[in-house]
C-alpha cells in the first residue's frame, strides 16, 4: 500500500475536543524569554546533560527549585542542563516527594 493510499483514510483533527495539554497559554516554556534563555545557556555551557554528560540528544532546561516550590521562572542560577533521561528521573522523583507531602482527606 503506498502513503499516497493510506493517507486519504487519516480523519483531521477534531479541533472539538482536541486540548492543548496541561501548558497553560501563560506557561513560562511557551514563553520567548524562556526559549532565548535556554538557548544562551546551551550556548555558554554546551549541549550536554549537566548531570551524566551525555550528548547528542535532546537537553532540555530544568528548574533546581520547581516553580511550583517558588523557584525563580527565569533564573540562569535555577536553571540545569539536563537529558531527557536524567530530565524524567529527577521530575519523577519530584512529584513522588510532593505527592507524599501533600495531605490527603
Amino acid at each position: 500500500m503506498s502513503l499516497l493510499t493510506s493517507c486519504a483514510k487519516v480523519r483531521p483533527l477534531d479541533v472539538a475536543i482536541a486540548s492543548l495539554g496541561s501548558k497553560s497559554p501563560d506557561c513560562v516554556y511557551l514563553k520567548r524569554e524562556w526559549r532565548s534563555l535556554i538557548s544562551c545557556l546551551l550556548a555558554q555551557r554546551g549541549r550536554r546533560c549537566e548531570v551524566c554528560g551525555r550528548t547528542g540528544c535532546r537537553i532540555f532546561g530544568d528548574h533546581i527549585h520547581e516553580l511550583k516550590d517558588g523557584g525563580a521562572p527565569l533564573d540562569p542560577g535555577n536553571i540545569r542542563l539536563l537529558c531527557g533521561s536524567c530530565h524524567s528521573t529527577k521530575t519523577a522523583r519530584v512529584r513522588a516527594i510532593r505527592t507524599r507531602e501533600t495531605p490527603t482527606r
